[in-house]
């Protein structure tokens, strides 16, 4: 099975990083945030992964054609006509197809212009900007159980600012801070969607996120995973030390492997 990882867009919330690089080539860990996407999925026994590239796609580009080498021990032997010896190899069993999609297009888009690579089987789509301890193996079985054209996984995020409610005379009703009862379910990525996802697509200027989903879910194809557990965005500079924290503590949670 493939895995789909949206990776064109242009990050501009987190513009300390951005400038420099796409948002998913960020780095936890001295690795890019795509790294540990694509090791939860590898856990799972995926690896077969479509980059959907756009801004800065070199950048993805040259990260894969270094990893081979830069994961190995290596001989340059230049008494030989600089001959290479690879002496081990821990990289991972990937096969990465890096897909420029466009600088501008939406995600509904990128995902149309990358088909060629999908085929016509089921396939997993997520977005290169999360990470989850999401089980994979579960939410396939949920998929198949379900029998939609999609299923992505729900996630509880809490609100992170206050809560203020008006009347119809524009007087304040209600004012607090926010609360753990405040939580609401979002698209966490990680789905599952059919081939036939394809025909909900009109071209580059589609927004996954709305027309598609919109008709899917108007139509009873689109199926909520529930995850209970571990997930968080990458959506600002205080989010990606969040995140280093969590894995120089030597415990983050998406780290299955």
């Amino acid at each position: 099975m493939k895995a789909v990882i949206l990776a064109g867009g242009l990050g501009s919330r987190i513009t300390e990083e951005s400038h420099l690089r796409p948002k998913p080539m960020v780095e936890i860990g001295e690795q890019p945030l795509l790294w540990h996407i694509m090791k939860l999925y590898s856990h799972y026994g995926v690896n077969d992964f479509i980059i959907c590239a756009g801004y800065m796609q070199q950048k993805i580009k040259e990260y894969f054609s270094s990893y081979y080498l830069h994961r190995s021990d290596i001989t340059f032997d230049f008494t030989r006509g600089g001959a290479v010896t690879v002496h081990s190899n821990v990289a991972e069993p990937w096969k990465v197809t890096v897909a420029d999609t466009g600088m501008h297009t939406m995600t509904g888009g990128r995902l149309l212009r990358a088909r060629g690579y999908i085929g016509e089987e089921p396939f997993l789509l997520t977005y290169g900007d999360g990470v989850a301890d999401v089980d994979i193996g579960a939410l396939l079985n949920f998929h198949h159980e379900k029998k939609k054209l999609a299923t992505v996984t729900a996630v509880s995020t809490q609100q992170r600012f206050g809560v203020m409610r008006a009347d119809e005379n524009s007087l304040i009703t209600e004012f607090r801070e926010k609360s753990g009862m405040d939580n609401i379910s979002i698209n966490g990525g990680f789905m599952v969607l059919e081939p036939k996802i394809f025909d909900y697509i009109e071209g580059d200027a589609t927004v996954f996120e709305r027309e598609p989903m919109e008709r899917l879910t108007a139509e009873g194809q689109l199926a909520a995973y529930q995850h209970k557990g571990f997930w968080q965005c990458m959506d600002t500079l205080r989010d990606k030390l969040l995140l280093e924290q969590l894995w120089d503590s030597g415990k983050a949670p998406w780290k299955v492997w």
